[in-house]
């Protein structure tokens, strides 16, 4: 196996265990990284290398100094470029990949997942959600992971509890469904609330509270919820950090003010 050069789709599938493990877990010794590289016919230290090369090239993770290896390759550079501009293609991919490489089941809906309420099931959206049957739960880990199983607003780290919640709504954005960036991890009533747009996030990932949820402060749940959050900076997400570009959709489109 020495010398043995990475294909895309090799590299594609490798991409897919990042998107299902914590910062930490990037190592040789995890029962993923060794079950995939068993499969690949590669070594796991060497699964566990590629994994951090392409960490190195996660803003999340270098903005905050931490480093994956330094000797990400042109095709590793070009593989994270693809995947990154083209999430709505390459999660089902990669997802489908792992899947067969390691027998998954996979079938059932993941607990915790978003399910869009507004799907026009006809023409193209039939396809789409077969679609994302093959997309959603590779999202869901990589949203999951990328918080530490934890809702970013309010710490709970109950996964029964937890959504992996879509900062642009899906029936908006076709092309960031399956977008970690796209992604906050929250408690099924923060994601409610995000999702009505009674509390936003401002490009310092700091919480805002809309007017309708302040005027029922009084109530203690809320404000404990809620209201005592408004200002504070999230739990920040240890890779896929969201997009100020949806942050800034959700603040003009869907924050009541």
């Amino acid at each position: 196996m020495a010398g043995k050069k990475w294909t895309e789709a090799e590299l594609m599938t490798v991409l897919g265990v990042y998107c299902r493990l914590t910062f930490g877990q990037l190592s040789q010794t995890n029962q993923l990284i060794r079950d995939v590289a068993e499969r690949l016919d590669r070594t796991p230290s060497s699964v566990a290398m590629k994994l951090t090369n392409l960490a190195s090239l996660d803003p999340a993770i270098t903005s905050t100094g931490r480093k994956g290896l330094p000797g990400a390759s042109a095709l590793d550079r070009k593989v994270w470029a693809d995947f990154s501009s083209n999430t709505e293609t390459w999660m089902p991919i990669i997802e489908n990949r792992l899947d067969e490489l390691l027998g998954d089941q996979g079938a059932a809906e993941a607990p915790g997942t978003d399910t869009p309420s507004d799907v026009d099931y006809s023409g193209s959206d039939v396809l789409t959600m077969a679609k994302r049957r093959q997309g959603q739960r590779l999202f869901r880990d990589a949203v999951f992971t990328a918080y530490q199983f934890r809702c970013c607003i309010t710490d709970i780290a109950d996964t029964r509890l937890l959504i992996a919640s879509h900062i642009k709504p899906w029936r908006e954005d076709k092309a960031n469904r399956f977008n970690p960036g796209n992604g906050l991890c929250l408690s099924a009533l923060a994601d409610r609330a995000f999702d009505q747009g009674l509390i936003s996030l401002s490009d310092n990932y700091e919480v805002i509270v809309s007017s309708v949820l302040k005027a029922q402060s009084e109530n203690k749940y809320i404000h404990n919820m809620f209201c005592a959050n408004e200002g504070r900076a999230i739990r920040m997400p240890e890779k896929f950090r969201p997009a100020k570009e949806f942050l800034a959709w959700h603040r003009e489109n869907l924050f009541l003010g």
